[in-house]
């Protein structure tokens, strides 16, 4: 994994680690023994939710659907507001602690409510017009119960990522993290989308829960049995009042330049900061420059929403200049998305059968992806990165890391509009055009695994290199802010997504009821077409943006 820089933890947290002995790789264990705890137990409440609430919770199609969206929302775009309370109330330990215990209360009540007859409706057959809504009681219960597994993982799922990242001093220490971290990610979901889906299918709902129980409880005891070991960072406030605030100065002071003489730029406490902020979009800097009227009664300056600091400035400056380079991600996320939900429209098409008695469902299919992705970030991290560096003397940098990825997934765009494209020749060849749910197209469902891999290949090398680019060039005070950027593109991904399709589907025949007698492969052929402008765009971005600590990246490189 491409190495970080952040001058903050090189300068605030070595010293501490150094005479505290806290920090470093005896931590790694109990984080990333969290983290598969706490996502075995986010899958265990979520991978297999529309199932549950149609079968034992008697809800109709729809609106499981419509409540799963809305859960699944909600755990890519809650840790963004778990990052956001964790730099700027407490640290990201409490914040971890208190919200995964959160989420263990709701994988608690979704437990109760599967297995207690009172807090769910009597069972029926699926789609019977008899079947007994739930109560409004057994409605609370499972609302509370979403709503507190939704805040449980927005409180830990990135958060406990730049915790992680917070233990090591040394750049080329928390890329090496990062990349582990993704690689348990992905395993603990895929484990929750094949063991655990089975379990509830199979076995018992209650069971499948209990399980998610357990996990939660396990990767809870875990994290907090490391405390003593941990190097914690206090947060300094919120960070987002200070960029507010340069916002507001900066408008107020435009039209005093001319008039009024300054007194030169106002650094706060900072005694190590630069002496004026840099060149780029100079009409933030009126900000920070100090005049006499900004005195305080003591004579003294402090700031306010008319005076900012030169490292509030740059901080904004910081956010404006990667922001576009972070929504390059967007389409990304988006196409990941529709590749995944329209795969299981195929799948649901074809053989998927591996011999005479066992058949693939239809939404495990994508656990080819997750399972490519974990196994691609390991050798990257173990065996890629290393000779890449061997043999260039460099190390691969974020943003060469995410241009690979953008690459890889244009090539699996294309890989799945030719699948698709011999699916329809086959419906075509036998003549299975006509009604949904339609006949089983004699063509194995495996077909579809190829395009996965690729974009699990492209996962292994464009999210790691977003986090880690994020986290290097956010502001120090944004730190946890900036990985969970990844989980909010991710959300916003799938609400796009959602729109693209009903957008199709409205000005084309190409997604009618039964995707024999449409074009899908036009459908990918679009978002091959995506992708490639959506590279385009990243290549501008990247043109223009400049990494921060320049020196400190080629030292690194060059060690």
């Amino acid at each position: 994994m491409e190495s970080l820089q952040t001058t903050s933890i090189q300068s605030d947290q070595a010293p501490s680690m150094k005479h505290s002995k806290r920090g470093g790789w005896t931590t790694f264990p109990f984080i990333i023994g969290a983290v598969m705890g706490l996502t075995l137990a986010a899958g265990a409440g979520s991978a297999n939710l529309i199932v549950f609430l149609v079968t034992v919770m008697n809800i109709k199609s729809i609106n499981a659907t419509q409540i799963n969206n809305i859960i699944t929302g909600c755990y890519s775009l809650f840790p963004v507001a778990g990052a956001v309370i964790a730099d700027s109330f407490f640290s990201s330990f409490y914040v971890v602690s208190v919200f995964a215990f959160v989420s263990l209360l709701g994988l608690i009540m979704l437990t109760l409510a599967s297995t207690i007859h009172s807090l769910r409706p009597p069972t029926c057959a699926i789609g019977s017009l008899a079947c007994e809504a739930p109560s409004k009681l057994q409605y609370a219960v499972l609302y509370l119960a979403l709503a507190l597994a939704s805040l449980g993982v927005g409180g830990t799922r990135f958060t406990v990522s730049t915790m992680g990242a917070e233990q090591f001093n040394k750049p080329n220490e928390q890329g090496t993290f990062f990349s582990w971290y993704f690689f348990t990610l992905y395993l603990a979901s895929a484990i929750s989308l094949t063991a655990i889906i089975y379990v509830q299918d199979s076995v018992s709902w209650g069971l499948g829960f209990g399980i998610g129980v357990v996990a939660n409880a396990i990767g809870l005891a875990v994290f907090l049995l490391g405390k003593r070991f941990y190097c914690h960072t206090k947060p300094k406030g919120s960070p987002f009042v200070g960029i507010a605030r340069v916002l507001v100065a900066a408008i107020r002071k435009r039209r005093k330049l001319e008039t009024f003489q300054s007194q030169g730029y106002f650094h706060g406490d900072n005694t190590k900061a630069i002496s004026s902020p840099t060149e780029s979009l100079r009409f933030l800097n009126c900000a920070a420059l100090r005049y006499e009227d900004d005195r305080k009664s003591d004579r003294s300056y402090s700031s306010s929403w008319w005076l900012c600091t030169v490292e509030e400035v740059e901080d904004l400056k910081t956010l404006i200049k990667i922001m576009p380079l972070w929504s390059s991600g967007i389409l990304l996320s988006t196409t990941i998305a529709l590749i995944n939900s329209l795969t299981v429209l195929q799948a649901l098409t074809m053989d998927r059968h591996l011999g005479p008695r066992f058949k693939i469902p239809a939404g495990s299919f994508l656990v080819f992806s997750i399972l490519a992705t974990a196994l691609s970030i390991s050798i990257i991290d173990r065996f890629l990165l290393p000779m890449w560096k061997n043999l260039t003397r460099r190390s691969l940098k974020p943003l060469q890391q995410i241009g690979i990825g953008h690459v890889i997934n244009i090539f699996a765009m294309v890989g799945s509009a030719l699948v698709e494209t011999r699916r329809l020749r086959v419906v075509r060849t036998h003549h299975l055009n006509g009604e949904p749910p339609g006949p089983v197209v004699p063509m194995s469902g495996l077909w579809l695994v190829v395009p996965l891999l690729v974009i699990g290949v492209g996962e292994a090398f464009h999210f790691p290199g977003q986090v880690a680019l994020y986290y290097q060039e956010f502001p120090t005070s944004l730190k946890s802010t900036s990985t969970a950027m990844i989980s909010l593109l991710i959300g916003i991904g799938y609400y796009l997504s959602t729109a693209i399709i009903d957008s199709v589907r409205r000005s084309t025949g190409w997604l009618p009821d039964n995707i024999n007698d449409g074009r899908l492969d036009y459908v990918f052929w679009l978002l091959t077409a995506i992708a490639f402008v959506n590279f385009g765009y990243y290549l501008l971005c990247t043109k223009f943006f400049k990494y921060q600590n320049t020196e400190n990246h080629e030292n690194e490189a060059s060690a």
